[in-house]
C-alpha cells in the first residue's frame, strides 16, 4: 500500500509542477477560448441583427419606389449605404434608387448611387453598376468617363455587354474601326450558334461600322 502512495505522492508532485509552470498559460488560453466563443456569438447576433434592420430599410425603399416617394427614396438608399454598406442589401437599394433617379431625370443622383455599388459592391452587382453608370454617361457625352467605368475586367458572364457597350461609346466619338473590333469581341464571346434579337442588334452594329481597314 505504501507503494502505491508513494506513486499516487509522485504523481501528485509532477502535476503541481507542471502546474506551476504552465497553470497561468493554460488558464489564459482557456479563458481566450472562452471569450473568442462569446465574441463569435456576440458577432453572428450583430451580424443577424444588421442584417434585419437593412431589411426593413430595404423594405421601406421597395415601397417608397412604388409610390414614386423620390425623397424617400433617396433618404432611404442613402441609409443603406451610410449604415449597412456591408450588407447585399445596401448594393441592391443603390441600384434600385439609382434606376428611379435616371427615370426622374436626376443623372447627378443617379451616377452618384451607381458609383457607390461599383466601388463596394462584389461581383455581378459590381458589374451591372458599372454598365449602367457607363450607358449614363454615354447620354451625357462623357465618354472618356464612360471607357473608364469599363476598364476592369469584368466577370466571365458580363463580357460581351462590356465589350458592346464601349463599341457604342467608340462609334459615339468617332473612333469605327475601334468600334468594329469591340463588337466583334463581344460576337465572338456570344459565340456564332447564339441567336436572338440581342445577338442580331450586335450584328447590326458591327454591320453599320464597315469592314475593317
Amino acid at each position: 500500500m505504501a507503494h502505491y502512495d508513494l506513486e499516487e505522492q509522485e504523481q501528485i508532485d509532477t502535476l503541481k509542477t507542471w502546474w506551476q509552470m504552465y497553470g497561468n498559460l493554460v488558464t489564459s488560453l482557456l479563458a481566450a477560448a472562452a471569450l473568442a466563443a462569446a465574441g463569435w456569438q456576440g458577432w453572428n447576433w450583430y451580424q443577424n441583427n444588421e442584417t434585419a434592420k437593412a431589411a426593413a430599410v430595404f423594405a421601406s425603399l421597395e415601397q417608397a419606389v412604388q409610390a414614386g416617394d423620390a425623397q424617400r427614396i433617396k433618404s432611404s438608399a442613402g441609409e443603406l449605404t451610410e449604415k449597412y454598406g456591408r450588407s447585399g442589401y445596401a448594393a441592391l437599394g443603390a441600384l434600385l434608387a439609382a434606376r428611379h433617379s435616371f427615370d426622374a431625370g436626376d443623372l447627378k443622383t443617379a451616377k452618384a448611387q451607381l458609383g457607390w455599388v461599383a466601388d463596394n459592391a462584389r461581383d455581378e452587382l459590381r458589374d451591372i453598376a458599372r454598365l449602367r453608370l457607363g450607358a449614363v454617361l454615354l447620354d451625357e457625352k462623357a465618354y472618356d468617363e464612360a471607357l473608364k467605368a469599363l476598364e476592369a475586367a469584368p466577370a466571365s458572364a458580363f463580357v460581351a455587354r462590356f465589350a458592346e457597350l464601349k463599341g457604342d461609346i467608340l462609334v459615339a466619338q468617332g473612333k469605327s474601326a475601334e468600334a468594329r473590333t469591340a463588337y466583334q469581341a463581344a460576337l465572338d464571346k456570344i459565340g456564332s450558334k447564339a441567336s436572338g434579337p440581342a445577338r442580331e442588334l450586335l450584328q447590326q452594329k458591327l454591320d453599320s461600322v464597315g469592314e475593317a481597314a
